[in-house]
């Protein structure tokens, strides 16, 4: 079977253009219309949850209980997983991003070769924790539907776990609220995640 990885909707601080890592902030009301929006897609599609994990963050909890809240016979439950959370952004938790710290902005600039600044979650510890999820559930995948609710740095850990040969590229791609990308397992591997294409509109 799948699993489809979701970016969370909008929050106010993704409005503001705030760096939101593991701030506990709720969804607004536009990010939950975009995640009614990929419900509806999702039903339209016929795609239904056998099973469903998310991030303890609030935002990623609501995003992935609009999703599955209608979902046929009963809505499955979320489990919450410590691992799908954002990345620790540490002393630079909230800036704006409008107007960077110069230490950030070179990070930024080039993830695969400048490390995160000092107090922020190295990248391949994102990779790395991720990567274990994954290994985790690659048994569930096989047989069952899995929504899992997240991030978009620790949505680009999963991707970069699955992806190997992309070499960092992931860092620098723009994941908007409630992107979604999809993999399977066949024959006990992973297969390279793509996007779903989820009309925002």
């Amino acid at each position: 079977m799948t699993i489809y990885i979701i970016r969370h909707g909008q929050t106010e601080k993704n409005k503001a253009n705030l760096l939101q890592g593991r701030s506990d902030v709720p969804l607004n009301e536009a990010g939950k219309q975009q995640a009614e929006v990929v419900r509806d897609q999702f039903r339209a599609a016929g795609i239904r949850f056998d099973k469903v994990y998310s991030s303890p963050l609030i935002r990623a909890v609501q995003t992935a209980e609009i999703i599955t809240g209608t979902n046929p016979p009963t809505p499955p439950e979320v489990t919450i997983e410590n691992r799908l959370i954002e990345m620790d952004y540490g002393p630079y938790e909230g800036m704006d991003l409008r107007e960077p710290a110069p230490e950030v902005m070179t990070f930024f600039r080039d993830f695969v070769h400048n490390p995160a600044p000092e107090g922020m979650e190295p990248l391949n510890d994102v990779v790395s924790r991720l990567g274990e999820f994954l290994e985790e559930i690659k048994e569930e995948a096989e047989a069952e539907n899995i929504l899992i609710s997240t991030h978009a740095i620790a949505m680009k850990g999963a991707l970069e776990y699955l992806t190997p040969e992309s070499e960092g590229s992931y860092w620098s791609k723009y994941i908007g609220n409630c992107a979604v990308y999809t993999a399977e397992v066949r024959d006990g591997k992973w297969t390279v995640p793509y996007e779903l294409v989820m009309d925002q509109n």
